[in-house]
């Protein structure tokens, strides 16, 4: 009787097995886990999930960190082990105005080990501060870099270089006049210098909303838009610019030098954008395992009245353009303040795929009811896109942000998600609090 019933258990065992093995799933849904770091995340604004966070996630040495405002606007740290379901949290003493949606956090661990966090930064004076020890959540007072041009700063930006050292980035001055400033960190001294006290400069006209990134040789690619006057709708132009050595000198993609700083007139452009093409700022950059630079963001072509998500990289000696061309809806940029917008700026990945380069951008639109989703490109060349959706349910006005070291150094794609909220105009809603949690995804033609 026992071997019969056990042989009939192993039977429906085995034609689950076999029902299981047939059953639709899309090779993007099969790797996807989710983890939640804590239920009680600020949802009011889309401050915890703008696309300009360095790093929301960030992985040194097989720990994962994370950061977010709680519901009472505090900052808040937290840590796991890669992949692991539990997650350590701890609550900061500080608070950084999460009623702006432009004062996020941005995190970085050095290659000390040690925690470096920057918050509430909207044309104020730098709020910065660092871990007490390699590995710890507990932050020490508040410090200074460099105590100059540290009174108005926007969109800080942490950056880990090849050798274990940090570049910290920021706008000095307002929308549509202001200019980038880099600070350099070594671990060795504990000291932050200034490397470039204005690298892109605005001449007083306009200002450049940038994205950068790192790649596995140690070069810094940098992307941007112009901007001429607070209003969005003034955004113009792609251009690009990279340093090899740590952010000193900085050249365009053909090797000439740049004398800096650079301006409108001296810029590489990657791609000529006129205004009022619902151009967004803050490009998203990427540079793959073989150095080449990926810019990925959103824009009306002319002639067309729908803004599609584009994909803009340096293929041999020329800069080629991918219009991925699936949205169907139109809508206008225009105004000042964060904007409500249908959808979200982009996050660009890139891998080899048996000899060919493959790439997924990551977005959210209302065209497909703003769940976090993925367009997959297998080979660029054929720039066919296949569109899936990472979650089945609403994110709101969550965009983007990975944690680019695990990336980098696994091919590994693990998100920041929260579902949030976002009044047009830098608005407020009264929404309760949403958990952050973590998305995991691995294409699934680069098992590394």
């Amino acid at each position: 009787m026992n071997f019969i019933s056990t042989s009939y258990l192993k039977f429906v065992a085995g034609l689950s097995l076999l029902i299981h093995l047939f059953e639709p799933v899309s090779a993007q849904q099969k790797d996807i886990k989710v983890s939640t770091i804590a239920q009680d995340a600020w949802a009011n604004n889309s401050v915890n999930t703008v696309i300009f966070r360095k790093n929301a996630l960030v992985t040194f040495k097989g720990v994962q960190y994370a950061s977010f405002y709680d519901a009472a606007q505090y900052v808040v740290l937290a840590k796991r082990l890669v992949g692991a379901s539990n997650w350590q949290t701890q609550r900061t003493p500080y608070t950084g105005d999460a009623t702006d949606a432009h004062k996020s956090i941005s995190l970085m661990v050095d290659g000390a080990g040690i925690v470096h966090v920057a918050w509430g930064q909207h044309n104020n004076a730098l709020n910065y501060a660092k871990g007490i020890k390699p590995g710890s959540l507990e932050l020490r007072p508040k410090l200074d870099m460099t105590g100059n041009k540290e009174n108005k700063l926007s969109y800080p930006e942490f950056y880990r270089l090849a050798n274990g050292n940090l570049i910290f980035l920021y706008r000095d001055g307002g929308s549509g006049n202001g200019n980038l400033i880099i600070n350099h960190y070594n671990t060795q001294t504990g000291r932050w210098i200034r490397l470039q006290d204005n690298l892109i400069d605005g001449e007083g006209q306009r200002n450049a909303y940038w994205q950068l990134a790192t790649d596995k040789a140690g070069t810094i690619h940098l992307s941007w838009v112009w901007r001429e006057t607070p209003d969005v709708a003034s955004n113009h132009d792609l251009a690009y610019a990279c340093s090899k050595d740590g952010g000193i000198t900085w050249q365009k993609s053909t090797g000439e030098l740049y004398k800096l700083p650079i301006t409108a007139a001296t810029a590489e452009y990657a791609c000529k954008i006129p205004q009022k093409s619902e151009l967004i700022n803050q490009t998203s950059m990427f540079a793959d395992d073989k150095g080449n630079p990926f810019i990925a963001t959103y824009w009306r072509e002319a002639g067309d009245q729908i803004p599609q998500y584009h994909l803009v990289y340096k293929s041999g000696n020329e800069w080629k353009v991918s219009n991925l061309a699936f949205r169907k809806s139109a809508f206008s940029l225009s105004g000042q303040g964060s904007k409500s917008i249908p959808i979200a700026r982009p996050q660009i990945i890139a891998w080899q795929n048996k000899g060919t380069l493959a790439a997924g951008l990551i977005f959210r639109d209302s065209e497909r009811g703003s769940k976090v989703s993925i367009a997959v490109c297998e080979n660029l060349q054929r720039s066919d896109w296949k569109v899936s959706d990472l979650t089945d349910y609403s994110v709101g006005a969550w965009e983007p942000t990975l944690d680019t070291e695990l990336w980098k150094d696994r091919h590994l794609l693990n998100l920041f998600v929260q579902k949030v909220t976002q009044v047009d105009g830098e608005g407020l809603a009264h929404e309760k609090p949403e958990a952050a949690q973590v998305l995991q995804w691995r294409p699934a033609s680069n098992k590394k």
